[in-house]
């Protein structure tokens, strides 16, 4: 009785000190999205409109080295470079990440879920075999069979914004994104064309 009392105690202990450590990570992390993150990515990260990306639910190493780029300028975006400058420091940078990973997504409907379209069957064949004939890996291979991603390199991109994905597609394409690991979103993105690019964009945010 002695030794369960113990370690229903110890396991108590475990418990509230692990909410003291998220209380303690959203000490840091809220004052952040209220004043830096809330007006694009609302305070949730689940943005209201597809110039600004779902961050809910996103991989928080994803995230963080998103931030990072953006800070150093290895990504551009005029807006968000802005923003993360006036982020303190590094600690802040995880902080925001990890606490948007820790929401909830409301998923983005897609723009195409009529499962007989041309449209659709060419989204689903680029995202679950690729197209061999043109070096198009499978989208599934790097993002995941569900479009869930894999931390730091893959985002998740189920439930995005069919337009956000659409466009940074295109922005690889022609290099005004350059900040993927080996040219890797690059080389791919230049052998697709447009309807390619918008098929998959619209296949992928429909993942559930």
């Amino acid at each position: 009785m002695i030794k369960r009392t113990l370690l229903l105690s110890l396991l108590l202990a475990s418990g509230s000190l692990q909410a003291q450590d998220q209380a303690a990570d959203n000490n840091v992390a809220r004052p952040i999205i209220d004043t830096v993150c809330l007006a694009c990515h609302m305070g949730d990260g689940n943005s209201l409109v597809s110039e600004q990306p779902k961050l809910a639910g996103q991989n928080a190493e994803y995230l963080y080295k998103q931030m990072r780029d953006f800070a150093s300028a290895t990504r551009v975006n005029p807006i968000m470079n802005g923003m993360i400058a006036m982020l303190p420091d590094d600690e802040s940078l995880k902080a925001a990440a990890e606490f948007y990973a820790a929401q909830k997504l409301d998923p983005a409907a897609s723009r195409n879920d009529d499962k007989n379209s041309d449209a659709f069957k060419m989204g689903e064949k680029l995202w679950r075999a690729g197209v061999a004939s043109k070096g198009l890996p499978a989208c599934a291979s790097c993002h995941g069979a569900a479009g869930k991603g894999m931390p730091a390199q893959y985002p998740a991109l189920a439930g995005q914004f069919p337009e956000y994905i659409e466009l940074q597609l295109k922005t690889f394409r022609d290099e005004t994104r350059t900040n993927d690991p080996s040219k890797m979103m690059r080389d791919i993105a230049l052998k697709m064309t447009d309807k390619e690019i918008q098929a998959v964009s619209d296949y992928a945010a429909g993942l559930r």
